[in-house]
């Protein structure tokens, strides 16, 4: 079996991907491989270089979520609209197929655990094409980026004219649920979510590179973000001093952070310890972790966003493997991909982190190639440590 290295190195060399690190640590031990550039033909890849990390943002926040539940100023069964008044009174399609202005009143209130758990019915299912999901994408903008969204509490006045999907419960559905945790963890802490996020999560966890900007003396370890073009060359989507170089008007906690392989592994660390760092400070309760990495879902909620959820089920602000259909999925496994070609799971059966960082967008929900090699080679790794 090839190696880290050679397994990353080989799609550097056909053009897949500019470079990347990729991370499979068990215990205190770690297999790091750091390949490629910064940019095309540029910068060599340094295990500190600092990615858009997108959608491996979602269990960070759903875990600064879980902090405030046990502070006690939130709780799991909660209506949200006390804190998040533009849901106070939303309205359901009455199918999904129906026209945005054939809707209901929802059935009851949506919750702090709807939102955690994606299944508040807001978000995107497999299908695209239905009237309210077309209706909701002007307002749930690409998350990649950031400086296009408005101010949260315009944004919360844009969502709310958007009919649910799906009553309050009924159905997983993807994305929209985060970007409304963040909001929620703004207004209860009544902090802004960087300030919350640095303070509560990212310096005890000595997260030193992580945010939702990159200060002007980090820029030369800040990679280049890369889409790929009509005639499959990659091109610039952006650079350095663009989307991340300021901070937007509306800090994203559904994919807004940039970080490093090493701060995503010691959050990692922290989920495996039950809610311990490595040097012994709690963060979050064995009970809290659990409800993070534990499946929320039914059959049928799954097979509504079966597009993203390729069969296994959710937690919060994660996938949580449910059903071994490929050769990586182990049942409880847990973590996310982003859509600028990021990718981070724990594993608790085998006490492993994956981590697999790189600066190409995904063109679809379905991970590319190179991302499956990784997970096969993460897979094989930690059965070969047993």
């Amino acid at each position: 079996m090839n190696d880290l290295h050679d397994t990353l190195e080989a799609y550097v060399r056909d053009g897949s991907v500019p470079g990347a690190v990729g991370l499979v640590a068990r215990g205190d031990r770690a297999e790091i491989a750091v390949v490629g550039s910064v940019t095309v033909d540029g910068t060599p890849m340094a295990r500190d270089s600092i990615f858009r990390i997108a959608s491996i943002t979602k269990p960070i926040t759903a875990a600064a979520v879980m902090m405030l539940v046990e502070d006690g100023r939130i709780a799991l069964d909660d209506p949200v609209d006390q804190w998040l008044p533009e849901l106070a009174k939303p309205t359901v399609v009455r199918t999904p197929d129906s026209a945005v202005d054939d809707a209901v009143p929802a059935v009851r209130p949506i919750t702090v655990f709807d939102l955690l758990s994606s299944r508040a019915g807001y978000g995107f299912p497999s299908d695209f094409t239905l009237p309210a999901v077309q209706r909701l994408f002007p307002v749930q903008k690409d998350g990649r980026e950031p400086q296009s969204f408005p101010a949260p509490d315009v944004w919360m006045a844009e969502l709310s004219q958007v009919p649910l999907l799906y009553q309050p419960g009924q159905a997983w559905l993807y994305d929209t649920c985060s970007a409304l945790q963040g909001v929620l963890i703004a207004r209860v802490s009544r902090q802004l979510l960087p300030e919350f996020m640095a303070e509560r999560v990212f310096e005890p966890l000595g997260m030193v590179d992580s945010g939702f900007e990159v200060p002007a003396d980090k820029l030369e370890r800040f990679t280049s973000y890369y889409r790929t073009g009509p005639a499959g060359s990659l091109e610039l989507a952006d650079g350095p001093d663009g989307q991340w170089s300021t901070l937007p008007a509306f800090a994203l906690g559904s994919g807004g952070l940039v970080a490093t392989a090493d701060d995503w592994l010691v959050f990692g660390r922290m989920l495996l310890g039950e809610g311990t760092t490595v040097d012994g400070r709690r963060l979050l309760s064995a009970d809290s972790v659990r409800l993070m990495t534990s499946d929320h879902t039914t059959q049928a909620q799954r097979e509504i966003g079966k597009l993203f959820l390729e069969g296994q089920g959710w937690g919060f602000g994660g996938s949580v493997d449910i059903a071994t259909i490929d050769p990586w999925n182990v049942p409880g496994r847990y973590g996310w991909v982003g859509g600028t070609g990021t990718s981070a799971h724990i594993i608790p059966s085998t006490s492993t982190v994956a981590i697999l960082l790189t600066q190409v967008a995904a063109d679809s929900p379905s991970p590319p190639e190179w991302m499956r090699d990784f997970w096969r080679y993460a897979a094989n790794a930690a059965k070969a440590s047993e």
